[in-house]
């Protein structure tokens, strides 16, 4: 992808993590992370394990947005969802990780699949603090970075 070209030219972003499924970049100064999917599908302890070591980045550099490109996803899985907001995004809030910023697959139904499922995180955990997650929905990773 080109924007992902334009990005690693930039002498600001760095890759730092890049396995089967995901690869991510990271710009220390902007403090911000894009981490893009590779697959149509990523299976949870993958996507566990890929998101613990991008929290530890998170921490040690002290990141406070988060760019999640989900192009490339083709299914829905709500243990993973419910995982990345129950635990993930809510232990990174309190080390000051305070914007999340998305690109979701182009299909209607992937998007009724995401507010489907963070309506039914929403009933299971009531106190989750999803309002301070501030999360943003965008069509490319220009405009994620620059809001």
């Amino acid at each position: 992808m080109e924007e992902f070209k334009a990005l690693e030219q930039s002498e600001n972003v760095k890759r730092f993590l890049e396995n089967d499924f995901f690869t991510c970049y990271e710009n220390r100064e902007k403090r911000y992370i894009i981490c893009s999917c590779k697959q149509s599908y990523i299976p949870v302890e993958k996507f566990v394990e890929s998101f613990t070591e991008i929290g530890k980045v998170i921490i040690q550099h002290n990141i406070e947005k988060f760019i999640f490109d989900k192009r490339a996803l083709r299914a829905f899985h709500q243990p993973t969802m419910e995982w990345y907001f129950v635990e993930w995004k809510q232990k990174l809030l309190s080390k000051g990780l305070t914007k999340h910023r998305k690109i979701l697959p182009k299909e209607e139904w992937f998007k009724k699949c995401v507010e489907a499922g963070k309506a039914s995180i929403m009933k299971d955990y009531p106190n989750l603090p999803i309002e301070s997650f501030n999360i943003e929905y965008y069509s490319s990773i220009m405009d994620c970075i620059k809001n």
